[in-house]
C-alpha cells in the first residue's frame, strides 16, 4: 500500500510483464448517489485525456460488487508515480535556492493544470500531492470532484467548503453561516499554483505559520500582506514542545532555525511572478497561458532598464557641460533687473529648460 484516504486505499502492482502500475480500490459502502457521480466523472474525464502527457494514465476501471448485495469497491488501475510534488518541494527545501528545478517542475505543473482547464474542468484543491512524478515527468494524479465549469460563465457554484486550507483561494473561504456561495473557476486554481511556487521557493506557503482558524481569515483579509522577502532562507524545523526535564509543562515554542549559508536572492521577475497569482482579487490574476510565457522560466536575464527608462515625463539627464551652461544663464537671469523671481515663474522656467534640453539629447548628431 502506498496511499489512503477515507474511504480509498493505492496499491503499488506488478503486472504478468513486472511492469509497475497503481492501483486504487474505493469503497462504495458509505458512498451517496453524488459522490459515485464524481467517480464516474473522473473517469470520463481521464478517458477523454488518455494520452496527454501531464495527466496521470488510466489504464482500466471496474466496479465489483460485494457479498451479500454490498456496494462493493470501485477499481482504478492507473499509471504508478515514483515520488509526489509534496515530497519532492520538501527534499529540495533542504538545498539552496536552485530556480533551474524551480522553473523545470513550474512549466510542468502549468501545462497539465492548462490541460484541464480546456477542459472547462477547475480543480478548486490543487496543492503538490496532486502531482506525481512518472518517469521523470511531473503528471496531476487528482482532479479533486472535478467540476465541470457552465458553458456560459467561467465560474462555478459551490455548495460546500473545498480546498486544502494552505493553498486555498480568497474565494473559496465561505463566511460564517453560509452567507455567500462559493465563486470557485480557474482563477481559484491560479491561487493554489502561486501558493506552490512560492513554497519552492521561499521552503513554505505563505500561510503556513498561521493556524488554520487564523489563515481562513488572512487568506481573503485585503488588509492582511503576504511578505515576499527579497532573500529565500532555508529553514528546519525544531521541536515545538519539549517538556524540561522532572516537570509536564512543556517550554514555549521554537521558532525554525534559520540556515543562512543556503541564503540565496530571489529574481525581481520571479517575485512579480509570485505577486500575480497571490492577488486577493481573482479578476486581476494571472492567466496560465501568460504564465507559460514568462522568460525567467528560460532563464533568461531580466532586462536591466537604462538611466533613461527611470526617468519621468519631466526629467532629464545633465551632464557637466550641459550645469555649465545651466549656472551661466542662472547667474545672468539672477543679474538682470527684468526677472521674475517668483516660485511660480522659477518654476516654469525649469520645465521649459527641462525640456528643451530633453529636445537637444533625443535629436541624433
Amino acid at each position: 500500500m502506498i496511499g489512503k484516504g477515507g474511504t480509498s486505499r493505492v496499491f503499488r502492482v506488478l503486472n504478468g510483464a513486472n511492469e509497475l502500475y497503481a492501483i486504487k480500490r474505493v469503497s462504495l459502502d458509505k458512498t451517496d448517489a453524488e459522490t459515485m457521480n464524481g467517480y464516474m466523472n473522473e473517469i470520463a474525464l481521464l478517458k477523454r485525456l488518455d494520452g496527454n502527457s501531464r495527466i496521470i494514465r488510466l489504464i482500466d476501471s471496474e466496479v465489483k460488487a460485494g457479498p451479500g448485495g454490498s456496494k462493493g469497491h470501485l477499481f482504478l488501475v492507473m499509471e504508478c508515480g515514483e515520488i509526489d510534488l509534496a515530497r519532492l518541494v520538501s527534499e529540495q527545501t533542504r538545498e539552496p535556492l536552485n530556480m533551474v528545478w524551480v522553473a523545470y517542475y513550474w512549466q510542468q505543473m502549468l501545462q497539465a493544470v492548462h490541460v484541464i482547464h480546456e477542459e472547462k474542468i477547475v480543480h478548486s484543491d490543487l496543492k503538490p500531492a496532486n502531482f506525481v512524478l512518472v518517469r521523470g515527468q511531473l503528471k496531476l494524479i487528482d482532479f479533486g470532484i472535478a467540476n465541470a465549469i457552465a458553458n456560459d460563465t467561467t465560474n462555478i457554484q459551490r455548495d460546500h467548503q473545498i480546498g486544502t486550507v494552505n493553498y486555498m483561494s480568497p474565494e473559496a473561504i465561505e463566511l460564517p453561516d453560509g452567507m455567500r456561495r462559493l465563486k470557485v473557476g480557474r482563477a481559484s486554481d491560479v491561487w493554489s499554483l502561486g501558493c506552490i511556487l512560492y513554497q519552492m521557493v521561499y521552503g513554505h506557503p505563505p500561510f503556513q505559520h498561521l493556524s488554520v482558524y487564523q489563515k481562513m481569515k488572512a487568506i481573503p483579509d485585503t488588509e492582511y500582506e503576504i511578505t515576499f522577502p527579497e532573500f529565500a532562507v532555508r529553514t528546519v524545523p525544531t521541536s515545538q514542545t519539549q517538556a524540561k526535564q522532572g516537570s509536564t509543562s512543556p517550554r514555549p515554542l521554537t521558532p525554525p532555525k534559520k540556515l543562512d549559508h543556503l541564503k540565496r536572492r530571489v529574481r525581481p521577475d520571479v517575485i512579480a511572478c509570485i505577486q500575480s497569482c497571490l492577488r486577493r482579487n481573482a479578476k486581476e490574476r494571472a492567466l496560465i497561458p501568460e504564465l507559460m510565457e514568462q522568460d525567467w522560466l528560460a532563464m533568461k536575464e531580466p532586462e536591466t532598464p537604462t538611466a533613461k527608462d527611470l526617468l519621468a515625463e519631466n526629467e532629464t539627464i545633465i551632464t557637466p557641460y550641459y550645469m555649465s551652461q545651466l549656472l551661466k544663464y542662472g547667474i545672468n537671469l539672477g543679474q538682470s533687473q527684468d526677472t521674475d523671481a517668483s516660485p511660480e515663474a522659477l518654476l516654469k522656467e525649469a520645465e521649459r529648460l527641462v525640456a528643451e534640453l530633453k529636445s537637444i539629447q533625443s535629436t541624433p548628431p
